[in-house]
């Protein structure tokens, strides 16, 4: 496999979200209220669903970035979103492709919190 850097920018960018998403480290996870309220093994099965998400689509995913994903737990709809921001949070990452200069942030929400 070729190196990080050898990549396009949308798969550098592909495969760091999946490896932060999948593991939760390489930046900050945020939950919802709404999530955090969840009955802990509800709230398990939530944040399992989103390190194991897989139905990346052109519909769902059109640039290839794997920074969103939607999912039903228990009869319920749920998001994730991955954005990115400045190393010190104030702004928007010149380079989400650059993990130097972007903290990636996780949020992982109800959809009825949309």
């Amino acid at each position: 496999m070729p190196s990080i850097d050898a990549l396009s920018k949308s798969d550098r960018i592909r495969v760091l979200n999946d490896n932060f998403r999948s593991t939760f480290v390489g930046g900050q996870v945020v939950i919802t209220q709404g999530v955090d309220a969840l009955q802990i093994d509800t709230k398990a099965r939530v944040l399992l669903a989103v390190q194991s998400f897989s139905n990346f689509t052109k519909e769902n995913d059109p640039h290839g970035e794997h920074d969103f994903g939607s999912f039903d737990i228990e009869g319920e709809d749920y998001f994730f979103k991955i954005d990115y921001y400045a190393l010190d949070m104030n702004g928007g990452s010149e380079d989400p492709a650059d993990p130097s200069v972007t903290t990636r942030v996780l949020t992982i929400m109800r959809a009825d919190e949309y």
